[in-house]
C-alpha cells in the first residue's frame, strides 16, 4: 500500500479552491458549500510485463531545397533564392523489446480508471506491506472487480504504454503509419491499497452529483465541472458586439 501524504486539511483546501477555478461553471457550483472530504483506501493493481514488439513504419528525413525565382521589384526584374523544406520517407521494419512497469487499473467499480489515471502518477518507491495498523482511522475500500477483468484492462494500457514509447523510440524528423504487434510475457499483478480523498458535490438538486478526486499522496486533483451556458453564450455575444462595434468604428473613419 502507499500511505496518505496530503492532509486532510489540505485536501479541503485544494477543493474549495478548484470549485470557484472554472468561470464557465455555473454561480451555484463556484459557491458550493464544500463541507468534508473523504480519505479513501482504493484498491488496485499493479501490473508489469517484459513487452516484446514487432513493428513498421514509415521514417521522414528532412532535407532543405534551394530555389531560383524571379519577381519584379521597383519594376525591374530580379532574381532571388529561397529555400524550403521536403521529406524524403523509407520503410523501416524492426524488434523492440522493454519491461513495462507502473501500470495501475482500479479494483473499483466506483472509481473507473479515467478517474485515476488523471490524478496519476503514484511514487511507488514509497509502496509499504500492509499491515492491518495501516488502514486504522480510514475507510478501506474491498475489490469490486475480478483479478481477471483488471489483467485484460491493464493488457491494453500496457499496448497503449508500448505505442507511445515506440513512437519516441523511432528515428529520423518524424514518422507516420507506425503499426505493431506486441507480445506480453512474464506477467505479474499485485493487489495495492492506494490513497485517495473523494469529494461528492452537489449544487442543485436537479443536477447531478460532480465528484472530484485528489491523490493522497502527491494533490494532484480531477473532476469535470459542469458548464454554464448562459455563460458561454453571454460572453459570445459580448464578443461579438465588441468585434461588430470596431468594425463599425473602423468603417466610419
Amino acid at each position: 500500500m502507499v500511505g496518505f501524504v496530503v492532509t486532510h486539511e489540505r485536501a479541503l483546501e485544494a477543493a474549495k479552491a478548484w470549485v470557484k477555478r472554472p468561470w464557465f461553471a455555473p454561480r451555484a457550483f463556484r459557491h458550493a458549500d464544500i463541507a468534508d472530504v473523504r480519505g479513501i483506501y482504493l484498491p488496485a493493481y499493479l501490473y508489469t510485463a517484459e513487452a516484446h514488439a514487432e513493428y513498421e513504419a514509415e521514417i521522414g528525413e528532412n532535407y532543405t531545397v534551394v530555389e531560383t525565382y524571379t519577381t519584379t521589384v521597383n519594376g525591374k526584374t530580379v532574381t532571388r533564392t529561397r529555400t524550403r523544406t521536403e521529406t524524403e520517407w523509407r520503410s523501416l521494419t524492426g524488434s523492440w523489446a522493454a519491461y513495462v512497469d507502473e501500470v495501475l487499473v482500479t479494483a473499483s467499480r466506483g472509481l473507473s480508471d479515467t478517474e485515476l489515471d488523471h490524478v496519476e502518477p503514484f511514487d511507488l518507491r514509497a509502496l509499504r506491506r500492509f499491515t492491518p495498523k495501516l488502514l486504522a482511522g480510514w475507510i478501506a475500500e474491498d475489490p469490486s472487480i475480478a483479478a481477471d477483468a483488471c489483467r485484460v484492462s491493464a493488457r491494453e494500457q500496457a499496448n497503449a504504454a508500448v505505442g507511445a514509447r515506440l513512437a519516441r523510440h523511432m528515428p529520423g524528423d518524424s514518422h507516420r503509419g507506425l503499426g505493431y504487434r506486441t507480445t506480453l510475457r512474464n506477467e505479474d499483478q499485485e493487489l495495492l491499497m492506494l490513497p485517495v480523498w473523494v469529494l461528492a458535490i452537489r449544487y442543485a438538486a436537479d443536477k447531478p452529483l460532480v465528484r472530484l478526486v485528489i491523490n493522497g499522496q502527491t494533490g494532484a486533483l480531477w473532476g469535470k465541472s459542469p458548464l454554464s451556458w448562459m455563460k458561454i453564450v453571454g460572453t459570445i455575444l459580448i464578443g461579438l458586439a465588441v468585434v461588430v462595434g470596431i468594425a463599425l468604428a473602423v468603417g466610419m473613419k
